[in-house]
């Protein structure tokens, strides 16, 4: 499924747009990267979010950028993502009878879920990621940005985001991304598609971590998480081993990769980031400009 996931919410469009950004919607900030003018260089801007309060948050987006049309990436904070088996139903009633088939396994109400999914082309298999969020928020969104004359292109989660982030080939490719403060994100990629995806709990404070601390037993925790998302993929799935494994959290990323490294055979390779929710803003945009959503 193409990145504009639970982009149908985006059902109107301003008649005059002033350029194109990537928003980042963490649990209680706006992570806006747009281009400056007549270069090629990403500017991120970090806007607060107070008491929840969208339509403020985007007036200022639009006071800082004009009209602009936003592709949004929804933080791990605002949304489910889960396995279901695919319902026997025919395609255009799959939406509605998943909402049934997730309805005990999330904390939304059955008249407040909104929901995606989408499977993979090259993985033959019964299941599905069905993508759980609040309609209620989701309706806080596009009448903020409606209301600010911003437009909507798509609405999409992270590990459709952070796809991006692994080789465009025809190999598997293991990411290990991390948000402080929040869960740690094992995704399993090929060819821009996502093949399998967890959450693991532990990891909280990973991008805090020294290289000491590290040392002192993270880098084989997580080496030992890795070890169990590979050999789900090889043995359920049925898969290749994969080709190369990235790193991609704030903190001492090389570090990481070179400890995590000393474990397996793949290479290990390390992304410096700043900041991951403007990476994940950046990768929005990318989305956006290339024509992904």
């Amino acid at each position: 499924m193409k990145s504009g996931l639970l982009s149908k919410l985006a059902f109107w469009s301003s008649s005059k747009t002033t350029g194109n950004v990537g928003v980042f919607i963490a649990d209680d900030s706006l992570w806006v990267c747009n281009v400056q003018k007549g270069t090629s260089t990403h500017t991120v801007t970090h806007i607060p979010v107070v008491k929840q309060n969208w339509n403020q948050a985007f007036e200022q987006l639009k006071a800082q950028f004009g009209p602009v049309r936003m592709q949004l990436v929804l933080s791990f904070a605002h949304y489910q993502l889960l396995q279901v088996d695919k319902p026997n139903v025919e395609q255009a009633e799959i939406a509605q009878a998943l909402i049934w088939a997730v309805k005990d396994m999330v904390s939304e109400p059955v008249a407040d879920i909104h929901l995606d999914y989408f499977e993979s082309g090259q993985i033959p298999s019964t299941k599905i990621s069905v993508v759980v969020t609040s309609r209620a928020l989701m309706m806080k969104l596009v009448s903020a940005a409606q209301g600010n004359g911003l437009t909507i292109a798509g609405i999409s989660i992270e590990e459709i985001a952070l796809r991006h982030m692994l080789p465009n080939d025809n190999m598997a490719h293991l990411l290990v991304a991390h948000l402080p403060q929040q869960e740690l994100l094992l995704m399993v990629g090929k060819a821009e598609e996502v093949l399998m995806q967890r959450r693991v709990r532990g990891f909280s404070q990973l991008s805090k971590a020294t290289y000491q601390e590290l040392q002192q037993g993270i880098a084989d925790n997580l080496s030992l998480e890795i070890q169990r998302s590979m050999d789900y993929f090889e043995s359920q799935l049925r898969q290749a081993p994969v080709a190369s494994i990235r790193v991609v959290i704030e903190g001492d990323s090389v570090g990481l990769a070179e400890l995590v490294g000393a474990n397996f055979n793949q290479k290990v390779h390390a992304d410096n980031q700043d900041g991951i929710c403007g990476l994940l803003a950046q990768l929005a945009l990318q989305e956006l400009t290339r024509g992904d959503v």
